[in-house]
């Protein structure tokens, strides 16, 4: 199934106040999916659908394939997607994910805000999807003040999704998600934060809420978020 809304290879875009409805049994409905985005703002919307509002964070190339920024295609284009802000939504995806990065991702995927969002009856809250591959890099990913409501996973990554556009992938283009991997890169690695009433008990990474802890949110601004959104009337 295609989107709803897919844009490929803008900047300076605001989408506000949606309502995206779909059968939640219909199979991969994304809500809106920037495709080499850079400067957008979303936020206010409502969506429902199986790939809740899947911020499909992908880099496509110019061209007039949309599986484009598959491998060898987006990574010789490289059009990243980057300065990504979306707050204040409410999203229902019982079978994936409320933001999904990737794993159309071989242009590269960076600075990706998202705050004041709620999740009902979602599998996965944010999710990374990249592949052996498909090069390129995913980082400084920034997730605060989320309402979780009937959650598989709060963040769910794997580097095997395993579609190809064709057979002529670089088995070694390797995507690159944590600048330094450790050992136990799939596990509670780089990552900080508190947790409360989680069973089974989390990582020693991630302790019990004891104090206000502050968040590695970024205090700058992007310069999408001091545009004004005026409505024009005829």
């Amino acid at each position: 199934m295609w989107p709803t809304l897919w844009f490929l290879s803008f900047s300076n875009i605001i989408i506000q106040g949606l309502t995206i409805l779909a059968p939640i049994d219909s199979p991969n409905t994304d809500g809106i999916d920037p495709d080499s985005y850079s400067q957008t703002r979303i936020e206010d919307c409502y969506i429902v659908s199986t790939l809740i509002f899947t911020q499909y964070l992908h880099s496509y190339s110019k061209t007039n394939s949309r599986n484009s920024g598959w491998d060898k295609y987006g990574i010789k284009v490289g059009i990243p997607t980057e300065h990504l802000v979306f707050r204040r939504l409410t999203c229902i995806s019982p079978d994936s994910a409320t933001i999904a990065l990737g794993s159309e991702m071989s242009g590269g995927i960076r600075d990706v805000r998202a705050e004041d969002i709620t999740a009902i009856d979602t599998q996965s809250s944010v999710r990374i999807k990249t592949a052996v591959g498909r090069g390129a890099y995913v980082e400084d990913i920034y997730v605060r003040r989320i309402t979780l409501k009937s959650m598989k996973y709060v963040f769910w990554m794997t580097g095997s999704y395993g579609s190809h556009p064709d057979p002529g992938f670089d088995p070694k283009a390797l995507p690159l998600v944590t600048e330094k991997p450790k050992k136990l890169q799939w596990n509670c690695t780089d990552v900080q934060g508190i947790t409360g009433n989680v069973t089974p008990k989390a990582c020693d990474l991630l302790p019990e809420k004891q104090e206000v802890v502050g968040c590695a949110f970024p205090d700058d601004r992007l310069a999408i978020e001091d545009v004004n959104y005026n409505m024009m009337l005829h």
